[in-house]
């Protein structure tokens, strides 16, 4: 009785082993090494979908993928010579039934008799073929996930430096514009006192001939030329923070760079001197464009004098023109606004002895330099930048220790294509300034009024004047006036340009001749307003009286 009811429950056991397999995916495996059979439970044989099983050791290894095979078998082979009692191992399979690919994970137990030799192999094999595939799609999403947040940290960072270069090129531009404010404001006011001192040292010089010689009035001559020379060097010197500013008036015309330079070339040779080579390379079929000769010229001679003082001992000075494009990625870079579009471009090149980035970064700054302490003033570059920029203009370095410099100006290419050269007459003799018209003179600064007034009235002039617009216009509503003389910055709410539209609106026909010491006002808009006469201070008596003849004859 108790052998029949064991029965059942062996039974039992059996059908829960299967079960148990089955849903686990587990089949079990026995495998008998001396005479090379093998029992698979059903579960292991619905795993490899094997439908027939003729139980050889043989059969089972071949159902083992061609790429693991060898790899199992050396494993099986080392962990009997090492009498292993455990081992584990993962592989593919190819279905027999289907030739599908499925993961095997094994683990089995070994079992020795008392010579070592092995005699059976028992073990457990899991399919892992559903495990493999979530692995290989969480890894193929890690994956996608990566190279997602990659791209993005790559956008991220490329947005960053962007903006990182949007600020530095902010700061360069507001850098540049606070700087120039300043510079022309300081201009404006030094002008103010330079036009003064002029005048005096001007009315010593013309009253030395009147005076016995003797050695007093020989050095007071020679102290008037000494101080009438640092006056002209200072004139020059803020000329060119006025350049740098942006400020200063300029007088543009149709032109041909090439001509421009192939003009200069002789000059530049001499001031160069022998060591430097000087070498043109122009451009056939080079672009007319629209700018101030003078200014151009002065900018290619800083040019090449910064070129060969970069160059001690010689070398070459290269001036090269060329017709450009820049385009919407060059401008972008940049930190001042250019404009996409076609360029005339003019580049003088040295093979002196380079700058680093540092100091290019620096370069177009006003009274930075690198040469020795009274051999630069700092300003040529910065003229040069101005006058560029003045001119809707670019301009750019490129530098390298030991490799030299280029310095690139672009300017707009011309919409008109002739070449108007409209050369300036000659200024007329100081002897042929002589008149007898009527002036009006309006300025604010008494010093200046004065000194203004002295010129024109030696000049035979009958001169009035007037220190604000209200009060010009009354003069000019009872005198007869030949030509209005008005500073542009004025006080009183009027200011020169404002003046001179009302009294040529009671005066059709009135000349109108301004002054000031900076163009940042009503009658520049980086150039002269078309119909705008106008003399920048300081200015001469010889300077003033030939302007004004010259406006009077017209």
């Amino acid at each position: 009785m108790q052998e029949t009811s064991a029965l059942p429950q062996r039974r039992k056991s059996e059908e829960l082993l299967e079960l148990v397999q089955e849903a686990g995916r587990v089949g079990l495996f026995e495998w008998n090494v001396q005479d090379g059979s093998v029992h698979l439970s059903p579960s292991f044989l619905s795993i490899y979908g094997l439908e027939a099983f003729d139980g050889r050791y043989e059969s089972w290894l071949k159902c083992i993928h061609r790429e693991d095979r060898l790899r199992i078998t050396h494993l099986i082979e080392n962990v009997i010579a090492e009498k292993l009692r455990k081992w584990e191992a993962e592989f593919r399979i190819v279905s027999p039934s289907d030739g599908e690919l499925k993961w095997m994970e094994a683990r089995n137990v070994v079992s020795y008799d008392e010579a070592g030799r092995a005699l059976r192999v028992f073990g457990m094999t899991v399919d892992t073929t559903e495990r493999k595939c979530a692995a290989a799609q969480v890894r193929a999403f890690t994956e996608i996930l990566e190279d997602v947040v990659k791209e993005r940290t790559r956008a991220l960072e490329a947005e960053n430096e962007a903006r990182k270069r949007a600020e530095e090129l902010l700061r360069q531009a507001q850098k540049m514009e606070a700087v120039g404010q300043l510079t022309g404001g300081v201009a404006h006011d030094f002008n103010n006192l330079l036009t003064i001192v002029m005048g005096g040292l001007e009315m010593i010089g013309r009253q030395i001939p009147t005076l016995q010689p003797s050695p007093a009035v020989l050095r007071i001559g020679r102290a008037r030329d000494m101080a009438l020379a640092g006056v002209q060097r200072a004139a020059v010197l803020t000329s060119r923070l006025l350049a740098f500013s942006r400020q200063q008036p300029l007088v543009p015309k149709i032109l041909d760079a090439n001509k421009l330079v192939a003009g200069i070339c002789d000059l530049l040779q001499r001031t160069l001197g022998e060591t430097v080579v000087l070498e043109t390379v122009l451009a056939a079929g080079l672009w007319r464009t629209d700018a101030d000769s003078n200014q151009l010229e002065n900018a290619i001679l800083n040019l090449a004098l910064n070129a060969r003082d970069a160059m001690p001992n010689g070398g070459n000075v290269t001036i090269e023109t060329a017709n450009c494009y820049l385009d919407k990625a060059y401008v972008a870079g940049v930190s001042e606004p250019v404009e996409e579009g076609q360029y005339v471009m003019i580049a003088i090149a040295d093979t002196g002895s380079g700058m680093d980035g540092a100091t290019v970064e620096r370069a177009f700054d006003p009274f930075f330099t690198t040469k020795e302490l009274g051999k630069g003033t700092g300003l040529g570059l910065s003229q040069v930048y101005g006058f560029v920029r003045q001119s809707a203009g670019h301009v750019k370095i490129y530098s390298e220790i030991g490799q030299g410099t280029t310095v690139k100006i672009y300017l707009r290419r011309s919409a008109e294509e002739d070449d108007r050269r409209n050369d300036e007459a000659p200024s007329p003799d100081i002897a042929r300034a002589i008149g007898t018209e009527k002036i009006l003179i309006v300025e604010d600064d008494d010093a200046l009024r004065a000194y203004s007034v002295e010129i024109l009235s030696e000049l035979g002039y009958e001169v009035v004047e007037a220190k604000n617009g209200a009060v010009a216009l009354e003069v000019l509503g009872r005198s007869e006036i030949d030509l209005l003389f008005t500073d542009v910055v004025l006080p009183g709410g009027m200011n020169g340009r404002q003046l001179a539209d009302e009294a040529m609106r009671r005066r059709p026909g009135l000349k109108v001749l301004f002054t000031t010491g900076y163009t940042r006002n009503a009658i520049v808009h980086g150039q002269l307003d078309g119909g705008v006469q106008m003399i920048g201070k300081p200015f001469s008596f010889r300077e003033l009286g030939a302007m004004v003849r010259e406006l009077l004859d017209r």
